[in-house]
């Protein structure tokens, strides 16, 4: 892997004095009506309640800097923090790469297996055991070539002290039915307290299996909650249910590429729409949150979603939608050293090139910011990294760093 040493340094500094000079005149745009959002939207669909959508757009007033650290992965997907501050990243081809803190020194580890990387699919996102200090064991998730098509797998491994290789490699969970496509795996991993594994599951994108999202004896649009040896976690809603796979925690959503635990515990995902219709959710066990019968957005032709129903008992309402779409993915909740972001939920975004700051307040939003807009990023994941900063990777295969000044 080629890194110019001249090339990025240089390109940080440049990135560093021109996002300070925009942190006081902010890149985003602001609609008439105070909005982030200046565009119209797709559909005539009313919120529920207010606020659901188009809140009012917030400002940073701390100086922050931006840098990039690195510009040279191959389409990266997950980043997480090993213990000691370096950087765990994953990228779609198949493998998973050790990056020092400032992004300079990069190593491949080997030994994982296949990955169907066409379309949407590839190496996807990790996270470390709670126990990783003392076992080296991580998972991860993957589309993995089975039966007939592909599907939605999450593997664990142990690395060697090293961390060049991945040794006792075990599938622990699949969620199938397989299916010969290439779109909508879902895909994010998050350890609760308990030790127990949230998974993120897509209903992958095609109109014939958009129907398992509100079906239960699959795992097709789903939010899972699995032990480490993949079965389904003590307490889980199903359990013991007719009709109901037992490791469903919440069902009804579309492609979840984001997932993260609040600091009160809570859990929340972000799942991209059709055309208009990308969610905010407050993941509650047994809920179900509408996908394939009720949406905020409407079809790619234009046409509506279904019956064209924003609201039906017994389904939940997202926290927060947007309409044009942002295409958001990877999300994280921020502890870091900037006061005004703390507790906030910070989006890394992909057709809208930018990282979407969310304030909330009692689990509702009241306020938006886009940050780094002038980037011109698809921001892929985010990371409240443990030393204080937040950490992106694009598509494009830059990683970024996020500092107070």
């Amino acid at each position: 892997m080629k890194f110019n040493k001249f090339y990025v340094p240089v390109l940080s500094l440049f990135l560093v004095l021109t996002s300070c000079k925009k942190n006081n005149a902010s890149a985003q745009r602001v609609s008439s009506d105070g909005g982030v959002e200046t565009e119209k939207p797709n559909s005539n669909y009313k919120p529920a309640f207010v606020g659901q959508t188009r809140i009012k757009a917030v400002k940073t007033s701390t100086p922050y800097k931006v840098e990039v650290l690195s510009k040279d992965f191959d389409r990266p997907w997950g980043i997480i923090n090993l213990p000691d501050g370096r950087f765990l990243i994953t990228e779609k081809s198949g493998y998973m790469s050790v990056v020092s803190s400032d992004g300079k020194q990069i190593s491949k580890i080997s030994g994982f297996p296949k990955v169907d990387s066409k379309g949407q699919g590839g190496m996807l996102d990790v996270a470390l055991d709670p126990d990783f200090k003392t076992n080296n064991i991580i998972y991860f998730s993957f589309s993995e070539p089975f039966g007939k098509g592909n599907l939605t797998s999450v593997a664990k491994g142990k690395l060697s002290q090293d961390l060049k290789t991945i040794d006792e490699v075990k599938v622990i969970f699949r969620a199938e039915p397989s299916y010969n496509g290439d779109k909508h795996y879902g895909s994010r991993l998050a350890f609760d307290k308990d030790g127990n594994l949230f998974v993120s599951t897509g209903e992958r994108s095609d109109k014939e299996t958009r129907v398992y999202a509100q079906k239960t004896d699959n795992y097709l649009g789903k939010i899972l909650k699995i032990t480490k040896d993949g079965k389904p976690a003590p307490g889980n809603p199903f359990i013991g249910k007719a009709g109901f796979k037992p490791e469903i925690y919440a069902y009804g959503v579309r492609n979840p590429q984001g997932l993260a635990i609040d600091p009160k515990g809570n859990l929340w995902d972000v799942e991209m729409g059709p055309r208009g219709g990308d969610e905010i959710n407050f993941i509650q066990p047994g809920k179900n949150y509408g996908w394939g019968d009720v949406t905020y957005g409407i079809e790619y032709s234009g046409a509506k979603v279904g019956e064209g129903i924003t609201q039906r008992e017994g389904t939940e309402q997202p926290v927060y939608y947007w309409d044009p779409v942002i295409s958001p993915s990877g999300v994280t909740f921020y502890t870091g050293n900037i006061d005004e972001w703390k507790g906030n939920l910070f989006i890394g975004c992909l057709s809208g090139e930018h990282i979407n700051r969310i304030v909330m307040k009692d689990n509702k939003v009241v306020g938006e910011e886009r940050l780094l807009a002038d980037q011109k990023e698809r921001f892929r994941d985010v990371l409240d990294g443990m030393d204080g900063n937040i950490y992106a990777v694009t598509d494009s295969g830059k990683l970024y760093k996020i500092s107070k000044k």
